[in-house]
């Protein structure tokens, strides 16, 4: 979670602590209300495309390096019947930007969507851990481009973190060496 101050190089927030993620480390280039919300909505329900190089212009300086030493970037893919009905993944489209504005790999294909889940907008935290648990995997002929890598996993927003947590657990179960997820918003409750 966010603080309210810089607490210096290798601090972890009180919610790390208490409930460590399967990831090694989060970012998030805002919180996601106002205008950061409304730049959200623009790229993923109306296909404002043109926002996600500006926006991942911002995810990479919220990175603090992460990107800079991945071997790859990786978008939280869409299962194939969303894709197919919103046209576009908003997570690969922030990828593919974070990916060719620091000159790191775009890998795409390296992570699936196996299973079709309900939309999680409106689940509480266990639903949305339920409707993600097992929806991701890394194919066997890509397991061995995976194990050891510094993966930088992309996705529009972080509210629960069920989706990425899911999505993280299938990269490190394929290898992966060091998940950092990067986002670029988060949702949060309550005062900062």
């Amino acid at each position: 979670m966010p603080f309210t101050f810089d607490p210096g190089e290798g601090a972890v927030s009180p919610e790390a602590i208490a409930n460590p993620p399967v990831f090694d480390r989060l970012r998030s280039a805002a919180i996601h209300e106002g205008i950061v919300r409304d730049l959200v909505h623009g790229l993923k329900y109306r296909d404002r495309t043109d926002l996600a190089p500006m926006m991942a212009e911002w995810m990479i300086r919220a990175g603090d390096g992460a990107v800079a030493a991945a071997d790859m970037i990786v978008p939280v893919p869409l299962h194939a019947f969303r894709l197919w009905r919103r046209k576009f993944n908003q997570a690969a489209e922030l990828a593919r930007f974070v990916a060719k504005h620091s000159a790191r790999t775009y890998r795409p294909d390296v992570l699936r969507r196996t299973k079709r889940t309900s939309r999680q907008v409106g689940l509480g935290a266990r639903a949305r851990e339920a409707n993600v648990r097992g929806a991701f995997s890394v194919p066997e002929g890509l397991r061995r481009e995976v194990a050891g890598k510094r993966i930088v996993l992309v996705d529009d927003v972080y509210t629960t973190g069920a989706t990425v947590t899911a999505a993280a657990r299938a990269l490190k179960r394929a290898g992966a060496g060091d998940v950092t997820v990067l986002t670029f918003a988060m949702a949060v409750s309550g005062p900062i």
